[in-house]
Parts: structure tokens; C-alpha cells; sequence
């Protein structure tokens, strides 16, 4: 989901803000997978979500069913991300080809586009593998990563919820699939939402990479404009790290959609942390995926959603936005402004893929799936 690059300027201030957490900080060389602590090996992921970049072609992998986070080498290092431009019409025909399974049966739990490479990997499920993940090439061409031989390495979360679902009729779930929700790679952290086992669920954990120590999360709350109340049970669905007032972000959505600022220096581990809800982006919808992006010399947000469209969000003053404490009534919205793109319909995964373009996936009226890069609005 985010990128390497898009947190480079993090740089300056990570190794100041994030020992907080407990952990230190070792100098990490260049190349060489042994320098990240990855073994060759079969991963034993019992599921692969949400997906994220780090140094060196690393793919960061979600295993919200079996609690933890793989760090996959996955080889693919060169190549320019600025020349890229893919247009993939059936591909969950294509996926099919690839990992087995029916068309009608594959979905794209997430996408990422490697920044050094301009390679999209897609987390897939539904075909003939229980956990499969397929690299989409600058040129188009699919091909499958193969997790019976890669380095990698892996961290278990601490106080993940049990696989177990509880609660009754519709409110039956298992918390397990939550808990990991989103991921993103920060000079040398991978920031992970999710829920936790604890009284207060909703969660950001820092694991320090190579993955040494793991701490418990930060616990978060937040105000729901349009429900009324504090709440602090329901995960981040969505986030991206985003620097307001030259100091480090989580900006993150939740379902029925306040959108939140959590301030990288507070989210102690084992603390409590009230988020700012700068904006209530409608009621009944979920958002699916975001990215930050530059745009005239400005920056916003790009939010898909799976009932209100691809949403570009101005996030000027948002140091100045001091967050909604009252309702928010009627479905509607408030706080920052922003503007539904009525050129994006049905996007279900987005990633930024340059400095011009983003890579989107669609799905159509029929449920096929398309991939095709599209202009930054």
C-alpha cells in the first residue's frame, strides 16, 4: 500500500522520535538479504492481505490469520517506475491462470507497487493455493511468487485476538481477521493497525526491522461523528503516514468513515491515544484503500471506498483542524474538504506508482477485474 519512497523524508527525524517505542535502532547495509535477518525457506502464512514496501525489493505481507507480519525478498530491485504504464482488462481471468481456481472466485486482497521496479504484487485469494501472491511486471506479464523458496522472515503479534468467533447472530465475528488491518514501512518500522486481545482493541503496533523485540501496541480511540461517541473497538481500516506541521502523521479511516490524525510521537506502546477526527467522509461505507500524493505543488489524499466513490482529499490547514466533538448527523459530512472523482468508478485497490500515476484496480458491473494505471487527479 505505501512505499519506500514516499517516506524517505522521514529520515530526519525516525531515529529521534521512534526509540520511544523501546527498540533501537541498528544501521542496516544496503544489500544482501542476510543483513535483514531473512532465511530461505517456506513461509508458512496461513493467509496474505495487506501488503507494503520496504528497502531493497522487501515485500511486508499481513498474515491476519495467523497474527503476524512476513517480510518476503522478493528479488525484484530494478526497473523505472516513471516509464510504467499497464492496462490489464479480465484480470482475475488472468489470476486464475496463474494460481488456479475459477475467474468468478479470484479476489485482490491488496496491491502494492514495488517504487524501485514499477512491479505491482498482488495478494490473492480464492484459487487453487491457499495464500498465493502474483507480481505484475512493467510489461504486463504475471507470474507468481514462489513461497516454497524465498528469504524471508517473520514476527508474531503479541496479544493478537484468538481465533475464535464470538458474539451472536449478526453480531457474530472473529476478531482474528483483524488484526492486521494495514501496514506501512518507515525508515526501518513497519507501523501496523489491527486489533489486540486488550479491553481497548483498536491498536498501532511498531516493529522494528530486521524484526528483533516486539512490543505491545498503542491502543487508540477516536471520536465517531457520525455515531455520536468515543469509541475505541473498531480498527483502522486504512492509513498513511503524512507529515502536518513538519511532524510525523498516521492519517487513518475507519468504517462510516471518520478520518483520523494520530501524532507518531504519542503512540507509546502499552498508552493510550485519543485521536483528531478531521473529517466525517459519510455513513454506511467502508473505506478500501488510500494514498498521499502530491498535485500543483499541494497535497491530498486519495480514498476508495466501497460505497462512495474514490475521494480526493484536500488536506490544507490540517494542522489547524482541531477534530469534530459533536455528531454528525443525517450521513453527513464535515471537516475537510473534498471531491468525489466521478472518472474512478468501482475501484477496489489503489497504489501510487509515480509522481503522475497511480495503479487502480476496478470491478466492474459483470464482477470481472480490470488493472490500469490512471493520472493522479
Amino acid at each position: 500500500m505505501r512505499t519506500w519512497n514516499d517516506f524517505r523524508l522521514w529520515a530526519r527525524w525516525s531515529v529521534v522520535t521512534l526509540p520511544l517505542l523501546a527498540m533501537s535502532i541498528l544501521p542496516i547495509p544496503a544489500s544482501g538479504a542476510d543483513v535483514y535477518g531473512l532465511t530461505a525457506g517456506a513461509p508458512e502464512m496461513q493467509s496474505a492481505g495487506v501488503l507494503t514496501f520496504g528497502p531493497d525489493g522487501i515485500l511486508f505481507v499481513g498474515d491476519a490469520k495467523g497474527a503476524a507480519v512476513f517480510a518476503l525478498k522478493t528479488g525484484d530491485a530494478t526497473g523505472d517506475a516513471a516509464a510504467v504504464s499497464v492496462k490489464i482488462d479480465g484480470l482475475n481471468e488472468k489470476l486464475a491462470d496463474v494460481v488456479g481456481g475459477t475467474p468468478q472466485a479470484i479476489t485482490v486482497q491488496d496491491l502494492a507497487v514495488n517504487p524501485l521496479s514499477g512491479s505491482m504484487f498482488l495478494s490473492v485469494a480464492g484459487g487453487s493455493q491457499a495464500v498465493a501472491i502474483v507480481k505484475v511486471a512493467a510489461d504486463g506479464t504475471l507470474s507468481a511468487l514462489d513461497l516454497k523458496n524465498i528469504p524471508f522472515a517473520k514476527v508474531d503479534l503479541k496479544d493478537a485476538p484468538a481465533d475464535k468467533v464470538v458474539g451472536e447472530g449478526n453480531r457474530a465475528k472473529n476478531n482474528r481477521s483483524s488484526s492486521v488491518t494495514d501496514l506501512a514501512f518507515v525508515d526501518g518500522f513497519v507501523l501496523v493497525s489491527g486489533l489486540s486481545s486488550s479491553a481497548s482493541p483498536s491498536s498501532i503496533r511498531s516493529l522494528a526491522f530486521p524484526f528483533r523485540e516486539v512490543t505491545d501496541g498503542a491502543s487508540i480511540e477516536i471520536y465517531h461523528g457520525a455515531h455520536g461517541k468515543v469509541e475505541d473497538y473498531a480498527p483502522i481500516r486504512t492509513f498513511v503516514p503524512f507529515m502536518v506541521d513538519g511532524k510525523p502523521n498516521v492519517l487513518a479511516g475507519y468504517v462510516c468513515t471518520p478520518l483520523v490524525r494520530f501524532p507518531v510521537a504519542d503512540l507509546a506502546p502499552g498508552e493510550k491515544l485519543r485521536g483528531t477526527t478531521v473529517a466525517e467522509l459519510g455513513n454506511r461505507n467502508q473505506p478500501l484503500d488510500m494514498i498521499a500524493y502530491k498535485k500543483g505543488g499541494r497535497d491530498y489524499l486519495l480514498l476508495s471506498n466501497s460505497a462512495r466513490g474514490v475521494m480526493k482529499i484536500d488536506t490544507a490547514n490540517l494542522e489547524a483542524n482541531a477534530g469534530i466533538t459533536e455528531p454528525v448527523k443525517g450521513g453527513g459530512t464535515a471537516g475537510q474538504k473534498f471531491e468525489t472523482i466521478e472518472s474512478l468508478q468501482g475501484v477496489v485497490q489503489l497504489d501510487k506508482l509515480n509522481e503522475e500515476h497511480a495503479v487502480v484496480i476496478v470491478k466492474t458491473t459483470a464482477g470481472d477485474l480490470n488493472l490500469e494505471t490512471v493520472p493522479l487527479p
